[in-house]
Order: structure tokens, then sequence, then C-alpha cells
């Protein structure tokens, strides 16, 4: 984002694209957490006195997997491969590691603080794997077209806008 030119002080800081995939994801984490919340125990065949226990801290592993998911959708808004360069910002692969490592030290090993339980290697790899469908849910999203400032026709000053390089002619 740090390479595209500055955009104006009337146009919205939150685009098109954005909202697109705001949305489409908020949608996706919607329905898996509310699938999750009302019918989690019975999903994953969660019985005894500790499965409201488990099934939260489920719930909870899952959300920060789609979450951690997101983060890595979130660095091309338009780009299909979002993996081109995705080690090249040490600060990026950082918050990824430290967001890993937090998690699994908050549900292991911080139960009485953050009321969790321990999670079979199972639902670890299920909160994985549900968080991870939401980079099929960003590729579905970015083949929808979102309708884009045509640079032809006047602004809403009734002046044109000039194009600031190659890709915009």
């Amino acid at each position: 984002m740090m390479k595209r030119p500055p955009t104006g002080g009337g146009e919205a800081f939150i685009t098109k694209t954005m909202w697109r995939n705001i949305i489409g994801q908020s949608i996706y984490q919607l329905v898996v957490l509310g699938v999750l919340m009302f019918d989690g125990k019975n999903l994953l065949d969660l019985s005894g006195s500790n499965a409201s226990i488990i099934l939260n801290t489920f719930i909870f592993n899952t959300f920060v997997f789609c979450q951690l998911f997101n983060e890595i959708n979130s660095r091309e808004m338009e780009k299909i491969n979002i993996f081109r360069g995705i080690f090249s910002s040490w600060i990026f692969s950082a918050v990824l590691i430290s967001t890993v490592a937090f998690q699994i030290i908050i549900v292991e090993f911080l139960g009485a603080f953050a009321s969790t339980v321990p999670l079979s290697w199972q639902l670890w790899l299920l909160s994985i794997l549900i968080g991870s469908v939401s980079l099929i849910i960003a590729i579905l999203l970015k083949c929808m077209p979102v309708e884009s400032r045509n640079l032809s026709t006047p602004n809403q000053t009734g002046y044109h806008l000039i194009p600031s390089g190659p890709e915009e002619v």
C-alpha cells in the first residue's frame, strides 16, 4: 500500500475492493462461528462435563486462525497469488509467528487465566483448516468484479483525473 499514490481528501479510505473482501470474509467467519456456536458439540462429537469449555476454546482458536489467514489475504487485495514475497517483510513474518506462538501459549498453558483448555491435535488441525478456507474464499471474492472509477470521466469537481503512471493509461 505504501507504493500507491496518496488518495485525495474526498476519496473513501476503504475502497470498494476492500469492502468486498471485508464483507465476504465476515460472512464466511460469521457462518462458521455461528454453526460452531449452535451445533459445535454435535458436529465435533463433544460430550462430558468439559464439552462446553472445549467447544469455547475451539471456537476461539478457529477465530484466531481465521484472522491469521485473513492477514495473509489482506497483503494483496487484487492479486490471486498472495504468497509472492510473503517473507520479504520481516515485520509481517514476525507478526505471523508471534500470533501463532501466543495462540499456542494461551490455549495450551494459560487455561486458568484465559478460560481455555488444551486442545487435541485433531482440534488444532481442524481449527487451522477452517481458518485456511478463507484463502479459498479470498480467491473466489477476487473473481467478483467491483466497480472501478473510470479515469476518463470527470470526478465530483468536474475535472478529469490525470493518470499517474503507465498502469492507469
